[in-house]
């Protein structure tokens, strides 16, 4: 099965949408859209280093994205505001990575490969390489979901249960730091955030709890992988932006349905909610 590049892209995308939905369900209720865009961006520097230094892309780019991650996490409230200080370190990264490209003499790369992936040209050793990163972030969910869950609810609670609100957010910026350098080629870098952010918002408004969310999030995003493979195979399209188009027209579906049930509850006074809505 794996001899087919199909078969190997549709493994790769659910994999990585395996991962990156439920993380993307801290970034919807942390308010973290634009610390993954900017995680992702910094990756084209770890791709041009990676090629200086003739190393894995994957090692490279996992290092680059796990120094962006922990610099913003140690500078935050230090002086600058985080949406100014990600704004410096994701475009800064993104200039310096393709400058340091075009200084690599004798090494033709597909920058629009890295830019919005490229699914369909993964190999089984790239195969190996996302399965082992989507069960190592997972696991990491698994283990610190309860604490993770308490320090994004307050900062007070998670004190008062002992826990140390900036050791969760390391954590978190390290999961996600791993989710960008496995997605790199599935997605790219430009749509990294997208696969993160949009199945999660997608799922928020029929979702009672924080777990159900995080369930609902990741079949939206393996049906957005399944099906963009799918369309793009047959319509001839780029795969990458295909399947965010296809996550994006999903979620214009939920926010219909859902303010479509808020308008009828508020019309005829419908009690008691049977469908939350937020």
């Amino acid at each position: 099965m794996l001899d087919d590049f199909m078969w190997r892209a549709m493994l790769a995308g659910i994999l990585v949408a395996m991962a990156a939905a439920p993380l993307g369900c801290f970034v919807v209720w942390r308010r973290m859209a634009y610390f993954g865009d900017a995680t992702a961006h910094a990756a084209i520097l770890g791709v041009a280093l990676a090629l200086l230094m003739n190393i894995s892309i994957f090692l490279g780019v996992l290092a680059v994205a796990l120094l962006m991650a922990t610099s913003v996490s140690l500078l935050s409230g230090r002086g600058y505001a985080m949406d100014t200080l990600l704004g410096v370190m994701a475009h800064s990264a993104l200039a310096i990575g393709l400058v340091a490209v075009s200084f690599l003499s004798g090494v033709r790369i597909d920058l629009h490969a890295y830019l919005f992936g490229d699914i369909l040209a993964l190999g089984k050793q790239d195969l190996w390489v996302i399965g082992g990163g989507v069960a190592l972030v997972l696991l990491l969910l698994c283990w610190r979901w309860p604490f993770l869950l308490a320090a994004t609810l307050s900062e007070e609670l998670a004190y008062a249960c002992g826990l140390q609100p900036r050791r969760e957010q390391l954590v978190l910026t390290l999961a996600l730091a791993l989710v960008v350098a496995v997605a790199l080629k599935v997605v790219g870098v430009l749509l990294i955030a997208a696969l993160l952010i949009i199945p999660a918002a997608t799922a928020r408004p029929f979702c009672r709890t924080p777990e159900t969310m995080a369930l609902l999030a990741m079949g939206v995003a393996v049906l957005s992988v399944a099906g963009g493979l799918k369309s793009a195979y047959l319509l001839d399209t780029p795969t990458g932006p295909t399947i965010v188009s296809l996550a994006a027209l999903l979620f214009m579906l939920s926010t219909l349905i859902s303010q479509g049930w808020r308008f009828v509850r508020q019309r005829f006074a419908l009690e008691p909610e049977r469908f939350p809505m937020r």
